[in-house]
């Protein structure tokens, strides 16, 4: 029982870690990069659908992004999906691909990144000492009904610690290289 306590949080942090990855991944570092574009819904036959599921989003090169649509009619609204994003992007369209060129960030832009990466670290930081605390409680439980003994309920905490500070410095890497990208010039 101990062994599922430990696997379902390792399972569970590893999400989160990859969950503040995704999330890190959505903040524009000046470079082009089509994961920037995943969020954006588009209205597609009455129905919202991924970008990325109506057309293939590309790299052009350093600072532009080119959209091929599948359906050249769907022009018009991927472009005021694109536009509409909090994103600051201004699309244009050439024939079926739509360019999209990223602008250089200013310095006070890139601070701004900066601050943003480190809340979503710190939600993801949150996160993993949740599901830390929900193993914990979960030992406890354990050990009340007379499950397991007291020692294995402190050794399977410290093992549920050494996963939570594993985690972390996943986390923390993750920011420390998104930081350096942000302050590139």
């Amino acid at each position: 029982m101990i062994e599922e306590i430990k696997s379902s949080a390792k399972e569970r942090m590893a999400k989160s870690v990859e969950s503040t990855k995704s999330q890190m991944a959505k903040v524009r570092s000046g470079r082009a990069h089509p994961s920037i574009l995943d969020a954006i819904q588009v209205s597609y036959y009455g129905s919202m659908t991924p970008l990325n599921q109506v057309g293939n989003v590309s790299i052009e090169d350093a600072r532009t992004l080119a959209v091929t649509l599948y359906d050249t009619s769907m022009i018009q609204a991927v472009e005021k999906a694109i536009m509409s994003s909090d994103l600051g992007l201004n699309p244009m369209s050439a024939g079926t691909i739509i360019r999209i060129p990223l602008p250089p960030l200013t310095e006070e832009r890139r601070r701004d990144l900066v601050k943003v990466v480190r809340a979503e670290a710190e939600n993801g930081r949150v996160a993993v000492r949740n599901v830390r605390r929900d193993a914990n409680s979960e030992f406890k439980a354990l050990e009340k009904e007379k499950g397991c003994t007291e020692d294995d309920v402190r050794r399977g905490e410290d093992d549920i610690q050494k996963l939570t500070d594993a985690h972390i410095k996943q986390i923390e890497e993750i920011l420390t290289a998104k930081e350096a990208e942000l302050m590139e010039v």
